[in-house]
C-alpha cells in the first residue's frame, strides 16, 4: 500500500475518534475533535497530491478517497445536528447530493464512462470542512467560557451560533450548486438510462 493509500485509511480510522471527541463530554472535547477532524482533513489534502505529484494514482485511491470524504464530512454533520449545532435539512441535503452523484457515476461506468471530480464539487467540499471546523472552534471557544478559562462578552453565543449558521448555510449553498452541475453535465448519462 502506497502512502497516499494509506493517507486515505488514516483519514477513515480517525473519523470514530471525531464522532467520539464530539458525542461523549469530556473536558476540551470541542478542541480534539477539532485537530481531530482538522488533522483528517489534511490528509485529503496531502494524500491527492502525493499521489499526483509521485504518479501514485491507483484504483484503490480512487474508489476510497473520495468515500472517505464523504464519511468523514457526513459523520461530523450528523454529530453536529445530534448536538444541535446544525439543522437536519444542511445534512440531508448533503446526503442526497453525494447518493445523487454516486448514482451518476455508478451509470456512468456501467456505460464505460468515467465521471472525474470537477472544481465545484473540490469547493463543496472545502467549503463543508471550513464550516465543521468553524462551528468546532466557535464551541470550544464558548466550553472555555463554561470553563472560565475565557471570559467572553455578554451574547457571544449567539453570535457564534449565528456565525456557524452562516458557515453551514454557504456549505450547503455550494452542496446544492454542486450536485446541479454534476446533474446539469451528466445529464445525458440520466437520459441515456431511462
Amino acid at each position: 500500500m502506497n502512502l497516499p493509500n494509506k493517507l486515505t485509511v488514516m483519514r477513515m480510522i480517525l473519523v470514530p475518534f471525531v464522532v467520539a471527541a464530539l458525542l461523549y463530554p469530556f473536558p476540551h472535547h470541542y478542541l480534539v475533535a477539532l485537530l481531530l477532524f482538522a488533522a483528517a482533513s489534511y490528509t485529503d489534502h496531502l494524500d491527492g497530491k502525493i499521489a499526483r505529484r509521485d504518479n501514485l494514482v491507483t484504483d484503490f485511491g480512487k474508489f476510497m478517497d473520495p468515500l472517505a470524504d464523504k464519511v468523514m464530512v457526513l459523520s461530523a454533520m450528523v454529530c453536529l445536528v445530534s448536538l444541535g449545532f446544525a439543522d437536519v435539512w444542511i445534512v440531508v441535503l448533503m446526503l442526497a447530493r453525494e447518493f445523487m452523484v454516486t448514482s451518476i457515476r455508478l451509470v456512468a461506468v456501467d456505460k464505460g464512462r468515467v465521471i472525474a471530480a470537477n472544481i465545484w464539487g473540490k469547493v463543496k467540499t472545502v467549503t463543508q470542512i471550513i464550516a465543521i471546523l468553524g462551528v468546532l472552534l466557535l464551541q470550544y471557544l464558548l466550553e472555555l467560557e463554561s470553563l472560565e478559562l475565557l471570559p467572553l462578552p455578554a451574547g457571544c453565543a449567539v453570535i457564534f451560533g449565528m456565525t456557524g449558521d452562516i458557515l453551514l448555510a454557504v456549505a450547503a449553498f455550494f452542496t446544492v450548486v454542486s450536485g446541479l452541475v454534476y446533474l446539469r453535465q451528466n445529464w445525458d448519462v440520466i437520459r441515456e438510462g431511462a
